[in-house]
């Protein structure tokens, strides 16, 4: 595992960015830049995405593909964390119920001006970033333990497992073959967990026993940036925070809150 912290990097080739099927009616995505991952899921009457992107432009293009590709309108979008590269899309999902951690809404509501001006440290167009900021959303439905959505012969599970990466850490269950649990970035495979100055790096390991409880065994694990991972991988990534944390103490992460 790389070093903890906020400066590793994140790693993608350029032929990662199409959707790839983790199980039937289930689709995730590697968005290119800041390699976050959006997923999508398709219920007979509705369809479900998971995270955003990272600007309208980029929300436009998920919401058009995920659409196309599972026959269904978007009616439900869920948001893992409130950092840029993940929530800056949602405005474009008009009519959608928006779900996140309780605590994200009020978070998001007053802190636009400061999402904006992380995503353009970290290389978004200003006017990109300050279009998004102008009309980011408020999620509708605070999630407090777990809360089931039903999608038409299908469950998406949402479970709120944080703080870790941050103080509002939402995961997605999708029981079926294989299950599928949406880590957010709880999880990340093509570089270290990134930790800003919003992480709970001494609640994380418990957040990650939260999830492997959650998928069991035998699911397939998405990362918030990576490649789909495992069960022992996601056990081996909490053992190393476990002893990272230990190994220092007090920890201070600093740097930006973004998730990437």
């Amino acid at each position: 595992m790389q070093p903890f912290g906020e400066d590793a990097g994140h790693h993608q080739s350029a032929d990662d960015h199409s959707w790839e099927r983790v199980a039937p009616g289930v689709l995730r995505r590697r968005l290119p830049q800041w390699d976050a991952t959006v997923g999508a899921v398709g219920g007979d009457h509705c369809a479900l995405v998971i995270d955003t992107g990272s600007s309208l432009r980029e929300g436009a293009v998920i919401r058009a593909e995920a659409t196309a590709l599972l026959g269904r309108r978007v009616t439900r979008v869920v948001l893992t964390h409130p950092h840029f590269d993940h929530v800056f899309g949602a405005a474009v999902f008009a009519g959608a119920e928006v779900y996140a951690a309780v605590g994200a809404d009020e978070l998001l509501a007053r802190s636009a001006e400061l999402l904006r001006d992380d995503a353009v440290a970290h290389g978004l167009l200003e006017d990109e970033a300050g279009e998004a900021a102008d009309v980011l959303v408020r999620p509708h439905h605070p999630v407090s333990g777990q809360l089931t959505l039903d999608l038409g012969g299908r469950e998406a599970v949402l479970v709120n497992v944080g703080p870790a990466h941050t103080e509002h850490d939402l995961a997605v269950l999708v029981p079926g073959s294989p299950d599928v649990v949406f880590c957010g970035d709880l999880v990340e495979e093509s570089g270290a967990p990134q930790a800003g100055a919003d992480a709970h790096p001494a609640h994380w390991p418990a957040a990650l026993d939260r999830l492997l409880a959650l998928g069991g065994e035998d699911a397939v694990y998405v990362p918030g940036h990576g490649a789909l991972v495992d069960a022992a991988y996601v056990r081996a990534q909490r053992d190393e925070l476990a002893r990272r944390f230990a190994s220092q103490g007090t920890w201070a992460p600093g740097g930006p809150s973004r998730g990437t």
